[in-house]
């Protein structure tokens, strides 16, 4: 696993933390299974404040990224993750609305694109 961090510009340093480990994971860079350093041994290596760490590692079992087991560690969930599954239905809602509100889908489109643009401040 390899992620970098900016501490300078950029999105907060737990956000940019969980943003590559999700990637990773999604992409398969991290298989399912994988086994994640501990808190302490990532904020280390990073030179990051371990609640910085944790705060990420909270927000990716969250989505369903990764899992906790307790003493044993933690590791890369399952593919096919609650986060896609959430994702998938609250676009399936999104979807639905634009439709009953008789939006074109063009306009719909763009109106994501613009919350995903706000959300991910490009």
């Amino acid at each position: 696993m390899t992620l970098q961090i900016h501490i300078d510009d950029g999105p907060p340093p737990y956000e940019q933390v969980r943003a590559q480990i999700s990637e990773q994971a999604r992409s398969g860079a991290l298989p399912v299974g994988y086994r994640l350093p501990t808190v302490r041994g990532l904020a280390e290596s990073l030179g990051l404040a371990a609640n910085t760490v944790a705060k990420a590692y909270r927000a990716l079992e969250g989505d369903g990224v990764i899992e906790t087991r307790g003493r044993n560690g933690t590791f890369v969930a399952a593919a096919g993750s609650a986060a896609e599954r959430e994702l998938a239905s609250a676009a399936q809602g999104y979807a639905e609305r634009a439709r009953r509100l008789g939006v074109a889908e063009g306009d719909a489109v763009a109106a994501v694109r613009d919350a995903l643009r706000a959300a991910y401040g490009d």
